[in-house]
């Protein structure tokens, strides 16, 4: 019997950072492997090994979690992105891309070994209970933190709006823990946060690509170009920005391109196989554009990087962004779990692939911050890229180079580059930042050549 149901095609980075997810496509079939005389066999000696192991191992076994696990091994063996989503993950999954989830409202992190409050979410239920930046959570619900990974506290923390939570935490300057019992209320996944870094030159930051990115870049741009004189220059920062929905991203380019190819993607099958184009946009806005990226920005936020770079309608500022060029589909399975895996290459305007080899930017330089600070702290040579991946696909199908190596220092600074500036823009901070601040003279500079050329 043939079964019905939604694909959707995705962008996601890695199984340890955020996944963003998809856009609804045709309908498809799920075929009864038995018709396959090849598979059949195989399905075959994969029961007798179940059966086998279920009646005669030494202790009782799940068979449920060791078919999940079975199923996992054969996705993953595949590509990096390639995974198995149980029902929990893939109900995750879909509420991450919605732009909101019900929770308390905190952006935490893994700080030498300790879970930290990387910032309270202005107006949630978190900021307005008094949490603040640097708190240590020492419990969730009476439960200890200290051998939880990151995503088992989200997991613990996050919940149905209305309900109750007590996190427990450790602050500089009191003697003794303190609780927070919090309510859980709806929280907004804020994609797109802007300022004017001074007058006449504006900064925008993508976090993600969520459902709501264009529409809210949209209304930072209006905001931003609505001043009495027009914008001379604008920055657009996409560095550790892991991706997202692909309509958002090629929507994201869409607002700055009026013609020409923003992305192609190619699969071994016709289906999987598109070109997306630009629109007239009928706007005034041919500003001068500075984009940032780094070792961090991945899949979606490669997409728009590629796109303004190819079309010559940004400057690319930073270091070489993750190289995630393959595209996903989740697709949903019988049970309310899914499966994640890949279908395609995708493209840049100009035809190149930039898989495992990342967009190059036009202006190379490394990030520091200008105040007292851990060495290499911003430093990002160390972060691990799609080459770095286990059976990360070739940039072509016929082409096949060594894998490279992990060294201990890629694994080492992985788990303390999480993405931390959630909290509101401020101005001086910002121009602490070196490449934010080169930028913004290149748009000035910019500016001020094309006066003396008349």
């Amino acid at each position: 019997m043939k079964r019905r149901v939604k694909s959707f095609i995705i962008f996601s980075l890695m199984g340890f950072t955020i996944n963003f997810i998809w856009i609804i496509g045709s309908g498809f079939y799920l075929n009864s492997f038995a018709s396959s005389d090849e598979t059949y066999p195989g399905l075959k000696i994969f029961s007798d090994v179940i059966d086998l192991i279920e009646k005669n191992y030494v202790d009782p076994v799940d068979s449920e979690a060791l078919i999940q696990e079975a199923i996992q091994g054969m996705v993953h063996s595949l590509d990096p992105h390639s995974t198995y989503l149980p029902k929990d993950a893939f109900a995750s999954l879909q509420d991450d891309t919605k732009g909101e989830f019900s929770g308390i409202g905190i952006v935490i992190t893994m700080r030498k070994g300790t879970l930290t409050v990387v910032s309270p979410i202005e107006g949630t239920p978190a900021h307005k209970a008094g949490m603040k930046a640097g708190d240590i959570i020492f419990k969730v619900d009476g439960t200890p933190t200290k051998e939880m990974t990151i995503g088992e506290a989200v997991k613990k923390i996050k919940g149905r709006k209305g309900t109750p939570v007590v996190i427990t935490v450790l602050r500089k300057g009191f003697s003794k823990p303190v609780d927070f019992e919090i309510i859980r209320n709806v929280i907004p996944i804020e994609s797109v946060r802007h300022i004017s870094l001074k007058p006449e030159y504006g900064y925008i930051r993508i976090y993600n690509f969520t459902e709501k990115t264009v529409h809210d870049l949209k209304a930072a741009l209006e905001k931003l170009e609505s001043s009495e004189k027009p914008l001379k220059g604008l920055i657009v920062d996409l560095r550790d920005n892991p991706g997202g929905l692909l309509p958002q991203a090629t929507g994201v380019a869409d607002l700055f391109l009026d013609e020409g190819i923003i992305l192609s993607i190619k699969g071994r099958l016709e289906k999987h196989t598109n070109v997306y184009r630009a629109h007239e946009n009928g706007g005034d806005r041919n500003y001068p554009i500075v984009v940032l990226i780094n070792g961090g920005s991945a899949s979606a936020s490669e997409i728009v990087a590629g796109a303004l770079q190819d079309h010559k309608r940004a400057l690319i500022l930073g270091t070489t962004s993750f190289g995630k060029g393959s595209v996903q589909t989740v697709r949903p399975l019988r049970d309310g779990s899914g499966l994640k895996f890949t279908i395609a290459r995708y493209y840049t305007p100009s035809g190149r692939s930039i898989q495992a080899t990342g967009i190059k930017p036009d202006v190379e330089l490394k990030r520091r911050i200008m105040e007292e600070q851990e060495e290499g702290a911003n430093d990002f040579k160390f972060l691990m890229k799609e080459s770095d991946l286990k059976n990360h696909l070739e940039a072509e199908p016929s082409k096949k180079t060594e894998e490279k190596p992990k060294s201990d220092d890629v694994l080492k600074k992985d788990s303390e580059l999480d993405n931390t500036e959630y909290g509101v823009l401020k101005r001086k901070q910002l121009l602490l930042d070196n490449q934010i601040n080169h930028a913004l003279e290149l748009l000035i500079s910019y500016d001020i050549f094309t006066k003396l050329q008349g």
